[in-house]
């Protein structure tokens, strides 16, 4: 029987000295086979409790379970499932107080790192191309999304998936809204907010960007 390391893999990061010459990102991820030992800590709960804390529902010991089988496609299959935006999520989403928290791991000694390996799943897909999930037929109906923040870019994903004609209206001129406006660069870099918004667009989704609901265009037309 292996015995369960309290202590989870380091994430590496750059050097003091290093990063207050550039604005790249601090954190920089696990390697393959940190992610694997990381993910090796997850006892696979028969009643995960980290699940109920994700807002999303991500089958978290799922995904987790294909990162420790050396199956990363697998694993960003799995989020995919309940997340559009796992490269955002695994770098800004509040894990500690949310997932990580209830993680059973966690009451003996530090939780499993769920967020760093979203990442990692998230940046092994967007290295190796990224998966298109099955799409329903069409609807026939189209439906306007106001708004490219965060919010705006899951409904638009999740409505074009259910086969829904999308167009998204952003004000400004890159979609995004908190993700490329309100978060500075070192911390989610705008690389991975512009490859999270292609993967939506391939769905079917319309971008329409400088345009302002009520000035550009009324609500009506």
């Amino acid at each position: 029987m292996v015995k369960l390391n309290p202590n989870r893999v380091p994430l590496s990061r750059q050097k003091p000295e290093e990063r207050k010459r550039n604005f790249d990102e601090v954190a920089l991820g696990y390697s393959s086979a940190e992610a694997i030992a990381e993910a090796t800590r997850c006892i696979q709960c028969p009643k995960p409790q980290c699940v109920p804390g994700c807002p999303a529902g991500i089958d978290i010991p799922g995904f987790i379970l294909a990162i420790r089988e050396d199956d990363p496609a697998r694993a960003a299959q799995v989020l995919k499932d309940r997340n559009n935006l796992p490269g955002v999520c695994g770098r800004v989403c509040p894990q500690e107080t949310q997932c990580e928290i209830g993680c059973v791991v966690g009451k003996k000694g530090t939780p499993v790192a769920i967020g760093a390996l979203e990442r990692f799943a998230a940046d092994w897909e967007l290295a190796h191309g990224l998966m298109k999930p099955q799409v329903a037929p069409p609807s026939g109906k189209g439906v306007a999304v106001v708004g490219s923040g965060p919010a705006g870019l899951t409904a638009a994903a999740d409505l074009a998936r259910m086969g829904h004609r999308v167009s998204l209206y952003e004000a400004l001129h890159l979609p995004g809204g908190v993700l490329v406006y309100g978060i500075p660069q070192f911390r989610l870099p705008k690389e991975i907010v512009a490859a999270e918004v292609d993967y939506i667009c391939s769905l079917g989704v319309e971008v329409r960007t400088d345009w302002v609901v009520g000035r550009t265009v009324t609500v009506d037309e």
